[in-house]
This record gives C-alpha cells, structure tokens and sequence, in this order.
C-alpha cells in the first residue's frame, strides 16, 4: 500500500476544511469534557447539595450519579466517533465537512455504543492474553466503526467481523502507518498542542483513505496538496 499516496490525498481534503474540522473537534471535546467534569465528584457535591436534606443521601445517591455518569458519558462519545467516521468518509469523497456534522452519528447511537462496546472487549481479553494479541486484534477490529459509518443499523458484531475479513494481510500496514506519524505527533506536542489543530485532521484522513483502500473502493488522488507556505510537510512523514 502507498503510505504517500494516503497522505497526499489526505493533505489535499483537509485543505480549506480545517475550520470546519477544528470547530468541530472543539465541540466534541467541551461536550465530552463537560459530561466528565460534570459527574466528577465536584459536580457530585453540587447535586448532593440541592438533596441536602434527605438523610444519608450520599449513600445511595453517590453510586447512582456515578452510573448515571458512566452511561451518559459512553453513549456520547460512542456516538461522536461515529460522527468523526461518517465526516471523514464523506470528506473524502468531496463533501465539506459543516458544524452539524458533530452530531450525525447520535442518529444512530445505539448500534456506535454496540460497536464501540464489542470492540474494546474483545481487545482487552485478548490483551489479557498478552499485549501482543491485544494490538493485533485492535488492528483488525479498528474498521468497524467505519463499516457502521456506510450501514447504519448494522449489528455489531457484523460490523466487527466485517473489519477482521477487511483487515487481513493489512494489519501490518496499518500500525506501520501509525507509527509514520510519530514525527507529526511530536511536533504537535512540541507546540504545545496548537499544531494538532492540522495535524489530527491529516492523521484522520489518512486513516480513512486507508479504510477505502483496503475495502477495495480507493479514493482518486486528486492535485498534490501544495502549502501556502513553502515548508517541507513531509519532514515529519517517515515515508519518503
């Protein structure tokens, strides 16, 4: 597979989206981090106040709002990484990403919270196994969100054992082309967050041009990206 083609296609579909991309990253993570904050043990406190005066409130109140948290908490992000899928499919097939987006996949939260649920399972019981088996079966079931993203109400399992089919002979390829973003990863760090604002849509895209390549339906490399400012991109690319 062409790590660089993956890239350079993904370069070229985030160009004149990042906007778009980054409001909606922004929405997504104050949403996630509010539910977070939200059913964290201040905002446990602040509830518990308003029920002050039931006796010993906290002791059956305390476990439920941590459920409830729990609960909550998963379906949204669940569902969010559905939406983050079925954007960037769609992007790369030309359709620019709009603000809205950040909630397509709550239309079908169920079936992302079955996915969502089945994959990290089986990952972490294989993981249990050793670490070595864990990795390779996250690489194998990691299309499944993807494989929803195109089948909306599709069984979880289904979408999981679709993902294994996919992703044999592919595996390989694909943690290597995680790991030609080290680079990237570090710069982003380096600038103290700022750079991933460009940075998490290219890895994103790339990762779901890979998606279509492996399914057999590749994306057409359209013009190479070229940047605004004459820097070298592909310093940080391990692919050369």
């Amino acid at each position: 597979m062409d790590r660089t083609k993956l890239k350079n296609m993904a370069r070229q579909q985030i160009k004149g989206n990042i906007g778009a991309l980054f409001l909606i990253s922004l929405i997504i993570t104050v949403i996630s981090q509010g539910i977070v904050i939200a059913f964290s043990r201040s905002g446990y406190n602040s509830m518990l106040g308003i029920y002050s005066i039931i006796p010993d409130a906290s002791f059956f109140l305390r476990p439920m709002f941590k459920n409830i948290g729990t609960i909550v908490s998963t379906v949204v992000s669940s569902a969010f990484a559905l939406s983050v899928a079925m954007i960037y499919l769609n992007l790369a097939k030309g359709v620019k990403p709009g603000v809205k987006n950040a909630f397509d996949g709550f239309h079908d939260w169920w079936s992302a919270i079955k996915v969502v649920f089945f994959e990290q399972l089986f990952t972490l019981l294989w993981a249990l196994l050793f670490i070595i088996p864990g990795i390779v079966k996250g690489l194998s079931y990691s299309m499944s969100i993807y494989i929803l993203a195109e089948n909306k109400g599709m069984p979880a399992l289904t979408a999981i054992e679709r993902s294994k089919k996919m992703m044999a002979g592919h595996k390989m390829e694909l943690f290597v082309l995680g790991l030609s973003f080290i680079g990237w990863i570090l710069l982003g760090c380096i600038t103290l967050g700022i750079g991933f604002i460009w940075i998490i849509p290219y890895i994103s895209a790339t990762y779901t041009n890979f998606y279509y390549e492996v399914k057999g339906e590749p994306i057409s490399e359209v013009n190479a990206y070229e940047p605004q400012i004459k820097v070298d991109e592909t310093f940080f690319d391990t692919d050369k």
